[in-house]
């Protein structure tokens, strides 16, 4: 697998292990990746949180650690990355509303790029407007943005992920596996 320059838009209360886990997995294997925020510079930090599944309704959230981001958000070109990592966590949920990540994100399917996207990070997909005839999974309470954004609703195992050309997706971090595996196998193509 030749190296890659892969963007991950992250932001405060992003999930820790679906933010920490692909940032060093995939550095760990030689790509180089660059994990940004709106309004942070690198050196700056985003606060984390751990979900977690015990028998609730819903997860369970606890603080995690503080990530550092490791590159400016002003000025991005999309252009110079490879592919693009989408985690989960709340962080989604706001970053949806900018515009300028939407149009980040949209530059990755409109060139056909590798895109992984795991738990809520398909909300940030739909606002998009990249997932309309799109096989998606996401976190379950995620199933109907992917479907009002036009897109088939992956109900797979927690522990599985799916691949629909360019775009990898999983539930969430227990995931992990499948999903990082699918996403060396697209951005080794």
């Amino acid at each position: 697998m030749g190296a890659k320059t892969i963007l991950m838009i992250t932001g405060d209360f992003t999930e820790d292990y679906e933010t920490m886990v692909p940032f060093q997995a995939l550095r760990a294997v030689g790509h180089t990746v660059h994990a940004v925020c709106p309004d942070k510079k690198a050196g700056d930090t985003v606060a984390t949180a751990i979900h977690d599944f015990e028998g609730d309704q819903t997860y369970t959230e606890k603080p995690g650690h503080r990530f550092a981001l490791n590159a400016d958000f002003d000025g991005i070109d999309p252009t110079r990355y490879d592919a693009l990592v989408v985690p989960g966590g709340r962080a989604p949920e706001y970053l949806r509303l900018n515009a300028e990540v939407q149009n980040l994100v949209r530059h990755f399917f409109d060139t056909k790029k590798p895109v992984a996207a795991i738990c809520h990070g398909a909300q940030l997909l739909a606002a998009a407007g990249v997932l309309e005839g799109r096989t998606c999974s996401a976190y379950p309470a995620c199933q109907p943005e992917v479907e009002l954004a036009g897109g088939t609703y992956a109900g797979i195992d927690v522990d599985d992920a799916v691949t629909d050309g360019n775009l990898v997706t999983a539930p969430a971090w227990p995931a992990h596996p499948a999903w990082l595996a699918q996403f060396f196998k697209l951005l080794d193509q």
